[in-house]
């Protein structure tokens, strides 16, 4: 959603403003990114992903201390009499930087995936704010519609109270008109 679509919600007549309101929040905008990217891997991707996950753990950093201590037991004088790879390494350390070659990329493919998983969580969460700002703008303009009425409602009632006071009055004073027509009625029959 652009900055435009935005600006025309916020701008437009109240029924329109409702209608788009509403179709935004039709919208299904909060995802679980990792599902949702776990839809699409690759076998490859998935692949990296397990090895980097293996690399980066400490059952990977146990198992290669193992690997190399053993080899180097292994390639002792007292273990064999002719040792396959003798003292310096040389074909432990061939190996090892041929793993650490393929690791590395590797491991920056799936750090890739998980920037890619940051910049659309952080979208999603973006859409989400803006969802909930302009639900919130909603009642406001909502709220404060429903306050404005009931000030009028009070204006009215308090226009109806001083007709109804008035009305009580002008009774009041009828009744005691009619009180004093009826006494001076009734002192003439008296005196007649």
């Amino acid at each position: 959603m652009s900055k435009k679509d935005l600006a025309e919600i916020l701008i437009s007549d109240e029924s329109e403003r409702e209608q788009k309101i509403h179709e935004l929040l039709r919208d299904r905008r909060s995802l679980n990114i990792n599902i949702e990217l776990s839809k699409r891997l690759t076998t490859g991707q998935k692949a990296a992903d397990k090895m980097a996950e293996f690399a980066g753990s400490w059952k990977f950093i146990i198992f290669f201390v193992i690997v190399v201590l053993a080899w180097g037991i292994i390639n002792t004088r007292w273990v064999l009499g002719t040792p396959f790879d003798p003292y310096p390494y040389v074909f432990l350390n061939l190996v090892l930087a041929c793993i650490a070659s393929i690791q590395a990329p590797v491991i920056m493919m799936s750090q890739n995936r998980e920037a890619q998983k940051d910049r659309l969580r952080a979208e999603n969460e973006y859409l989400i704010n803006m969802k909930s700002e302009i639900i919130l703008e909603d009642l406001h303009m909502k709220i404060d519609n429903i306050l404005h009425r009931q000030r009028l409602l009070e204006d009215e009632i308090e226009n109806v109270m001083s007709l109804i006071e008035a009305l009580r009055q002008e009774i009041v004073l009828g009744r005691e008109k009619d009180g004093e027509e009826n006494t001076s009625r009734e002192k003439s029959r008296l005196y007649n």
